[in-house]
């Protein structure tokens, strides 16, 4: 009696099986330990690197170590050493953006590898880029049609987004600031060269303060604010003073005077056109109050154009 035969089908390639909830959180802890031993390998490279000198610290007679001391990275970033030393041991501790701010600029990290410390980290960098999306084509083209006329773009948080020529000259040399210090308030108060520039200073740095105050009370909780806050508090008495009074100020057009370094007194017209429905984003212009003005401010494009060429 013939047999019949079965044929069986082939066999399906095997899968691999999806990772189980176990094993996903073993990987997590697996990633989170690789980048705070790439982060602690940075700061250490990064340190070594900077000579005392570069930071306005004495060398001393018995420096063994290349760079900077672990203690002096930490008196620098005003954190404790203890702490300073666990996070280059690649411990498993919790960085902020403040901490990671002032590290990037105590160890004068440029900007890329500002955005790598931040990316190490896990965290967000609040401080504005040299390149903001926000600041498009068409609004640079602006800001040169304006021209001779100093004119800049602000956000709420008044970091300079983008400037004309003129304007890079007004106060002080503006492309010698590091994008990450660009910030109004905070040249007000800490830069002298931009603090001599501002004939009113003490009204100018107590109305500025008020509206700070004013706009910081729509993003209380976010990490950029917090920040620029501290910082004011931590580098200026002044600001500290302004800002206890807890005084507060809307946004308004005013009269300006400026003593500029090049022309002279230039007086002024401040005007903000805000660039969306809310106040946030806007263009600062000044236009000259006066035909010596006017001039002065003539004459000061050509020097920013003379400048770059």
């Amino acid at each position: 009696m013939a047999q019949e035969t079965v044929s069986r089908a082939p066999e399906a390639p095997r899968q691999a099986s999806p990772a189980t909830p176990r094993q996903a959180s073993r990987q997590a802890p697996r990633d989170a330990d690789i980048r705070r031993h790439e982060l602690a390998a940075f700061l250490r490279s990064r340190r070594e690197r900077i000579t005392p000198e570069q930071v306005g610290l004495p060398r001393g007679r018995r420096r063994r170590t290349p760079g900077l001391r672990r203690e002096e990275v930490a008196q620098l970033s005003a954190v404790g050493v203890t702490w300073y030393t666990w996070l280059e041991q690649a411990r498993d501790i919790q960085v902020s953006v403040q901490v990671l701010d002032a590290l990037a600029r105590a160890l004068l990290l440029d900007p890329s590898e500002r955005a790598h410390l931040f990316q190490l980290a896990g965290a967000v960098d609040p401080t504005p880029a040299t390149v903001c999306p926000s600041v498009t084509p068409a609004l640079r083209a602006l800001l040169e049609q304006v021209e001779p006329f100093p004119a800049c773009l602000q956000n709420s948080r008044y970091d300079i987004l983008a400037h004309n020529r003129t304007y890079g000259q007004l106060l002080c040399d503006l492309d010698a600031v590091p994008p990450e210090d660009r910030n109004c308030i905070l040249l007000t108060y800490t830069h002298p060269e931009w603090q001599s520039s501002i004939v009113r200073l003490e009204e100018t740095q107590r109305l500025m303060a008020a509206r700070f105050r004013a706009t910081m009370a729509g993003h209380l909780g976010e990490p950029a604010w917090k920040m620029l806050l501290k910082r004011l508090r931590t580098e200026s008495a002044e600001f500290r003073a302004a800002w206890d009074r807890h005084e507060v100020v809307a946004h308004r057009s005013k009269r300006k005077e400026f003593r500029n370094r090049h022309v002279g007194l230039v007086t002024v017209d401040h005007t903000d056109l805000w660039l969306g429905p809310q106040p946030g984003p806007r263009m600062v212009t000044y236009v000259p109050a006066d035909e010596e003005s006017r001039r002065r401010l003539e004459r000061l494009h050509a020097i920013a154009v003379g400048r770059q060429g």
